[in-house]
C-alpha cells in the first residue's frame, strides 16, 4: 500500500554532556560541518531559528545540484529532546517528524534519534543517513 510508513531509530552514545550536544545540533557553525553533509558536496547554506516554531535550511550542492533540507522546530527543550518537522523538497513534498533524545550515559551522552513516516523503501537510506550525521557530530564536538 502507498500510504504505508515506518519508522527509523538510531542511537550513538557520545563522550560529551548532553547540553554540548544539543547545542552543536543547534549552532550553524558546527551544524555544517555534520548536518545533511556529504564527502563529496559543498555545502552552500545552513540557516538555523533555534526557537520553536522557528524553521531550518540547509542546501548543500551534490553533483552539481543543490539539495534543500528544510523543517520546523515543533521542541526545544534544552538539554534534553529537539523535534522538528522534515523535508527534502527535490525527493518529496511530504513532511515527516524527527525526534533527538539527549541522556545523560556517565561522564557522556547517548542521542536516540527517531524518524517517523519514513517510506519503507527509504529506510535503510535513511538509517544509514542520520547514522553518519551523527557519527559526524561526534567528530566535530570531541573534548
Amino acid at each position: 500500500m502507498a500510504d504505508e510508513r515506518t519508522t527509523v531509530r538510531v542511537t550513538r552514545g557520545f563522550l560529551s554532556k548532553p547540553e554540548k550536544i544539543y547545542d552543536a545540533w543547534l549552532n550553524p557553525a558546527i551544524a555544517t560541518k555534520f548536518l545533511f553533509s556529504t564527502p563529496d558536496g559543498e555545502m552552500q547554506k545552513v540557516e538555523i531559528d533555534a526557537k520553536e516554531g522557528g524553521k531550518f535550511t540547509v542546501i548543500e550542492k551534490r553533483k552539481g545540484e543543490d539539495i534543500e533540507h528544510t523543517g520546523t522546530y515543533e521542541k526545544l527543550q534544552r538539554p534534553d529532546r529537539i523535534i522538528f518537522t522534515f523535508k527534502v523538497p527535490k525527493f518529496s513534498d511530504e513532511e515527516t517528524r524527527v525526534t533527538l533524545d539527549f541522556t545523560p550515559d556517565g561522564n557522556g551522552s547517548q542521542i536516540t534519534l527517531v524518524h517517523e513516516g519514513v517510506l519503507p523503501d527509504y529506510a535503510e537510506k535513511t538509517e544509514n543517513g542520520w547514522t553518519k550525521m551523527l557519527n559526524g557530530l561526534a567528530a566535530v564536538v570531541m573534548d
